[in-house]
């Protein structure tokens, strides 16, 4: 009888330390009040690309959150990023990774549909889907530290190539 007591005293603080989230916690955490107490989830914000689209699913001052949607046979951007930190997950179709420390030492990394694997900062590296695709992306929130060393549709700057994968 004791353990369902001291559970049923944890179950109650939970709910008091829910009843105890303010209006302002709700919004930071992506919710939009309706008036009074009631709330409601914020929508995906989908961003159209050459290769597919984005769904931008959480973004806030210490992460973010995407969906990206790739065709078959298109690529995303050979690319590094200079402070973002990126932990993706294949979530359905096939990919082909190419990792490296630049334009000429490229190679293939295995990814297989239900893996996960981390992108550092300084990573040189593109996906290219071999048919459609779907992958989540988890990160730091700086969504617009791309550097474009290549691409197919024209959207490349100049860069240097870096270094250093970590699979998960």
């Amino acid at each position: 009888m004791e353990k369902r007591d001291e559970q049923d005293g944890e179950d109650r603080s939970a709910a008091r330390a829910r009843r105890d989230v303010s209006g302002a916690d709700m919004t930071s955490a992506g919710f939009r009040a309706e008036g009074g107490d009631g709330v409601r989830p914020q929508q995906a914000r989908r961003i159209d690309k050459p290769w597919g689209y984005e769904l931008v699913w959480a973004e806030c001052e210490l992460y973010a959150g995407k969906l990206l949607v790739v065709k078959a046979g298109e690529a995303l951007s050979l690319q590094f990023h200079e402070e973002k930190d990126e932990t993706l997950h294949l979530v359905a179709g096939s990919v082909r990774l190419e990792v490296g420390t630049s334009k000429e030492d490229l190679r293939a990394c295995p990814w297989q549909e239900g893996e996960s694997l981390r992108v550092r900062p300084g990573v040189l590296h593109r996906m290219v889907a071999v048919s459609d695709c779907r992958i989540l992306e988890a990160s730091t929130p700086e969504l617009d530290d791309v550097v474009r060393v290549s691409d197919r549709y024209g959207r490349a700057g100049e860069g240097p190539g870096p270094s250093g994968l970590d699979p998960r």
